[in-house]
């Protein structure tokens, strides 16, 4: 197979060159070819550093996963690819797989409202005024992130049903917990802490974001709507 050459990388213009490209434009403009170019660093007599990155490219149909699969002689029967930037190549796959392991840390896990109240303490504990938040949660009921929805007085905080499905909505939740603290440490439920909780309940079931709890928090106990069968 004949692979047209490009010319030197010293003939581009220097906006087409990888390393000035990366710098004038950002690392998201270069190609795959044009990254593994700038580990390449240099290409043949007759071949850039892109075009040998091409045609490497190329043996794997573009597959990524299949390039960080080739060994040190795999890579090192390219034309232009001795040892030492076959090695090159494989430690900067082997960075980028280590990274994609560490990219998803492992989300805590809501089992009952136990969980949902102890991943709450560290925002909610000590506050001398009401706050109203909702935990935003995966369909694998991972907790995704807390939101702050409102901050009030010490006996009562407004929170608005657009301004808290706006947040799911937002964030890509597929459900929620909703807390409001108690400063006073009373545990019950007002009627319109319980209006509030239909209302969200009713939203959540019309945009398939299902409100699975309402907790009200105090700095030693907690009341949890769903374990009192009042949600």
């Amino acid at each position: 197979m004949i692979y047209e050459s490009s010319g030197t990388i010293q003939s581009w213009a220097e906006e087409d060159r990888p390393r000035e490209k990366l710098m004038l434009k950002g690392k998201a403009a270069l190609s795959e070819a044009e990254l593994i170019a700038i580990l390449i660093n240099a290409g043949t007599v007759d071949l850039t550093a892109v075009d040998v990155a091409r045609i490497i490219l190329k043996s794997v149909n573009n597959n990524l996963n299949d390039l960080a699969k080739l060994s040190i002689k795999d890579l090192s029967k390219f034309r232009g690819i001795g040892e030492a930037r076959a090695i090159t190549i494989i430690a900067a796959l082997e960075l980028g797989r280590r990274r994609k392991e560490q990219d998803r840390p492992q989300r805590a896990k809501v089992t009952c409202s136990r969980d949902a109240y102890n991943e709450m303490i560290p925002h909610l504990i000590d506050k001398p005024h009401e706050e109203f938040w909702i935990l935003l949660m995966n369909r694998a009921n991972e907790i995704m992130r807390p939101v702050l929805i409102s901050t009030g007085g010490v006996s009562g905080t407004v929170a608005d049903p657009k301004l808290i499905f706006k947040q799911a909505i937002e964030h890509l939740a597929s459900s929620m917990i909703l807390f409001h603290n108690h400063p006073s440490g009373n545990l019950l439920p007002s009627q319109a802490d319980k209006d509030l909780t239909k209302k969200l309940k009713e939203a959540g079931r019309l945009l398939d974001i299902p409100v699975l709890d309402h907790l009200i928090f105090t700095d030693k106990a907690y009341y949890s709507f769903a374990d009192e069968g009042i949600l």
